[in-house]
């Protein structure tokens, strides 16, 4: 199976990662503001419903809306004297204790933390944006097209709440990990409706959902934690919209075509799982004294690593590919093997998929 992002791939022991080390490169890849996608338009002329899950999940939508200006309670404080999240949910701060940092230091590594991954999210939410642009456009029944849509204002709302926690309460915005960039335009560049739907809808959303929802249950914060139910609540409407869609068309794929895109959804996500959070460590770990080399080694090392490494994955994104008949016994263990599923005990939250 063909690997993505050949040619930034070392191995930590058993564990191949992906680390773009050469800074210059990375900002050549950010300055990099313009992609070449095929633009296709598809009319339709039958304007009533045709997808009776569709039109009940956009209907849903509908009565979900919430305004990130007026919902949000923006006099909430936000601080890096304060943990954001639960000591034990950060990295940084988890390594800065076994080093003997002090608290306030370690209180300052996790609030970077959180607002690097946050910043992640939101450039996320942009080529989100982008993509359903894309659908509005290429999908055959109006039901789609109204559910992608919808999704677009969606989009735009996480982009305004996201942005404004960052500006207003966080002091920065991280810019794009390179490891998201180039992913993220696989799927703005992909020529089908099905690629997209299956890597932004199903993939991406689906990591999105499980991402926020294990931040929220860690969150120590009442503005963040607001935003990230809000979000993720549509997060979870948008991963659905992929499920229902890729269910049209998994009833009809050939072998072969089911193959096909099983593979390129493990090759997607195992390379977000070969960075293994190098990008940030790269970016935050020399403020506070980390080598990001030496603690990944050590992570992807440690024997209960799938315990922690898992649950993201598990949240949403394996139980629906699972439904779709897209992990089979022909890549299952590569999933268990790079600690991205795990069998036994059901992990927290597994079995919000809509698909099952």
């Amino acid at each position: 199976m063909k690997k993505l992002i050949e040619d930034h791939r070392k191995r930590f022991g058993d564990f191949e990662v992906i680390d773009f080390v050469d800074e210059a490169e990375v900002c050549r890849m950010r300055e990099s503001v313009d992609v070449d996608v095929p633009l296709e338009l598809h009319w339709t002329w039958e304007y009533g419903s045709e997808v009776a899950e569709l039109r009940a999940l956009y209907e849903k939508g509908k009565v979900n809306q919430w305004n990130a200006e007026t919902d949000l309670d923006w006099s909430l404080p936000c601080s890096k004297d304060e943990w954001l999240v639960d000591p034990r949910a950060s990295l940084l701060a988890q390594v800065l204790n076994m080093m003997g940092k002090d608290e306030a230091t370690q209180k300052a590594a996790a609030f970077d933390e959180v607002n690097y991954i946050l910043s992640q999210l939101l450039h996320g939410e942009q080529a989100a944006l982008q993509l359903c642009g894309q659908l509005t456009n290429v999908c055959e029944k109006m039901d789609e097209k109204w559910y992608a849509a919808s999704q677009v204002v969606d989009e735009a709302r996480h982009i305004e709440a996201f942005s404004k926690l960052m500006q207003r309460k966080l002091g920065t915005i991280y810019p794009i990990g390179p490891t998201l960039k180039v992913l993220l335009e696989l799927l703005l560049e992909a020529e089908t409706t099905q690629k997209k739907t299956l890597g932004m809808q199903c993939l991406f959303e689906g990591m999105a959902v499980g991402i926020m929802d294990m931040m929220r249950s860690e969150c120590r914060n009442a503005l963040l934690t607001d935003t990230l139910r809000r979000v993720e609540q549509d997060e979870a409407r948008h991963a659905a919209f992929g499920v229902l869609m890729m269910r049209r068309v998994v009833r009809t794929a050939e072998p072969e075509q089911m193959e096909a895109m099983e593979d390129w959804a493990f090759s997607i996500l195992e390379a977000l799982n070969a960075n293994q959070q190098l990008d940030m460590l790269n970016r935050l770990g020399p403020k506070y004294g980390i080598d990001p080399e030496s603690v990944t080694k050590t992570v992807v090392a440690l024997p209960n690593f799938a315990e922690f490494n898992s649950p993201a994955y598990m949240h949403t994104v394996i139980p629906n590919l699972r439904s779709l008949g897209l992990i089979s016994e022909r890549t299952r263990d590569q999933w268990i093997r790079l600690g991205m599923m795990t069998e036994g005990r059901r992990q927290s939250g597994e079995g919000s998929s809509v698909a099952g």
